[in-house]
């Protein structure tokens, strides 16, 4: 046989010169980009692999060195600013066991819990969570356990910026040298903070300013913030339950609390736990305090620095609202306050006066209709000196029922229940969380491979498509008011998106 039978012709082989150049471009582009094959492959197994109990629910843990998370916890009597925090991180972040003398709490499953514990509290529930993975190439999402606000609490006040930001600007560093992290720029990964937001938000480098910078730090943009409070104005924090004092470990422990919630003797029409806040200006809780002093069926726990201790105590705090059919919950030291969720483990329908302070927070966890289990009173109707007696009043027995009812139904969503067991049929607070959190991820990372980009999407909408997402179209109209940077319509895919639905509806 001829040898020339075996030479490409010229021609042939610039075909395929110029074939092997694009693709080599096509997968730089895909590279760069953080679209990877694998992740298409995983993408489609996972809806093609029904076997699989844990398919698209897979979560990577960092295993981060321990300074960031466990030293800070077991080391904290040798910082004076977390030494009185030592009790409260006992068992698994639960805090010490309550006893119940006084009959008001059941005999099992509850806690003097601190409000601020929840990054502890879900770092050991997600170590007994049934679908970890040390395979990278099949997490549905990436838990970073840093105690992002353990780690402020240390230096919070008195120290200087760039100690307070030290441990934030480390832990980002460590990440983004990570393969596991370059696949999607951190799209894909998530962290849980005790702290509302703000703490996390600082503006300035001015010592004198407050908290620190993490949120605000480049690359922890890309992750998504598991938060007691998210801002309004931004679009990857997401607010999750403060922890309450109850702790069931099986479903049985919380069917029984709720029974009893709803044959217990409420003989107040409405109460108010809190202190007034006489240097902030915009505070109605003053107004709140008057109203309940001067009304036969309100009834006070006065929180002044003289009677704080009462406040402190979950006894009185949970006595006081099992026995009120309505709670007055005003904005706290922020916008939220862990007394929200008391309020509904008592059973007792709460009052908001800012939709901030409640019903744009949790929208993972509540019900698209506020009024199925909640009053709400603005504040400015407060200022005008509404009568809270008289306007609760007129709410008719039978739709006040409905609304326990309501109420008592959503205990098992907002409590965190014992990690050493496992609740058989009941979601909580953390299974709920940790779904949406996969849900969303999984979403972004589908909008990658589709090539969308969300662009469009502004921060100080953030409130809005929050929910957007849960189809509550109505509250975004209803709450614009309320949030003064957004007076102006929202524009572009947003605006066009509300209208459509308004229409279909």
């Amino acid at each position: 046989m001829d040898k020339k039978t075996y030479v490409f012709p010229q021609s042939h082989i610039c075909v395929i010169g110029l074939f092997c150049a694009f693709l080599s471009l096509c997968l730089l582009y895909f590279n760069n980009n953080g679209v990877f094959i694998d992740k298409v492959i995983y993408i489609n197994s996972t809806q093609i692999n029904k076997s699989d109990p844990c398919g698209g629910r897979y979560v990577y843990v960092y295993d981060l060195p321990p300074r960031f998370n466990v030293d800070m916890v077991t080391e904290c009597k040798r910082n004076q600013k977390t030494s009185a925090m030592c009790t409260s991180t006992m068992n698994g972040g639960f805090g010490p066991p309550l006893n119940n003398t006084e009959g008001v709490l059941s005999d099992h499953g509850w806690y003097a819990t601190d409000h601020f514990n929840v990054e502890i509290i879900f770092y050991n529930r997600m170590k007994r969570y049934e679908c970890l993975t040390n395979d990278s190439s099949i997490a549905a999402a990436f838990f970073v356990p840093f105690f992002v606000g353990f780690d402020l609490a240390r230096y919070i006040g008195d120290y200087n910026v760039s100690v307070r930001d030290a441990g934030s600007i480390e832990v980002v560093n460590w990440l983004i040298t990570r393969t596991e992290w370059k696949n999607m720029n951190g799209k894909d990964h998530f962290l849980v903070g005790g702290r509302p937001t703000w703490d996390l938000r600082r503006k300035t480098d001015e010592n004198s300013d407050w908290g620190n910078k993490f949120l605000s730090l480049p690359a922890a943009k890309n992750m998504s913030f598991l938060l007691v409070e998210s801002s309004p104005y931004g679009l990857n924090d997401f607010a999750i339950p403060y922890p309450t004092y109850f702790h069931p470990s099986k479903d049985s422990e919380v069917f029984e609390w709720q029974e009893r919630m709803r044959k217990t003797e409420r003989k107040w029409l409405f109460s108010f736990a809190g202190a007034p806040r006489p240097g902030d200006p915009n505070s109605i809780r003053s107004l709140l305090i008057s109203q309940c002093n001067n009304s036969r069926v309100g009834k006070l726990l006065e929180c002044a620095v003289a009677d704080e201790r009462k406040c402190r105590s979950p006894s009185n705090v949970m006595k006081m609202f099992q026995s009120s059919v309505f709670c007055l919950q005003p904005e706290g030291d922020s916008a939220t306050r862990r007394s929200s969720f008391d309020s509904i483990l008592a059973g007792c329908i709460p009052v908001f006066f800012h939709p901030g302070s409640f019903y744009t927070q949790y929208t993972w966890h509540l019900p698209k209709n506020y009024t199925t289990y909640s009053v709400f009173i603005s504040n400015d109707d407060i200022r005008k000196n509404v009568s809270i007696e008289e306007r609760l009043s007129r709410i008719d027995p039978k739709t006040t029922e409905m609304m326990r009812e309501k109420v008592i139904s959503l205990i098992p969503r907002m409590v965190y229940a014992d990690p050493d067991s496992r609740l058989e049929t009941l979601e909580d607070a953390f299974d709920v969380s940790l779904k949406a959190i996969i849900r969303r991820v999984t979403k972004l990372r589908q909008d990658m491979i589709d090539g969308r980009t969300n662009d469009d999407l502004v921060e100080i909408y953030g409130w809005k498509y929050a929910l957007m997402e849960q189809g509550d179209y109505a509250a975004v109209r209803e709450w614009e008011p309320y949030f003064p940077k957004l007076k102006q319509p929202i524009s572009g895919s947003a605006e066009s998106v509300i209208n459509k639905q308004e229409e279909q509806t």
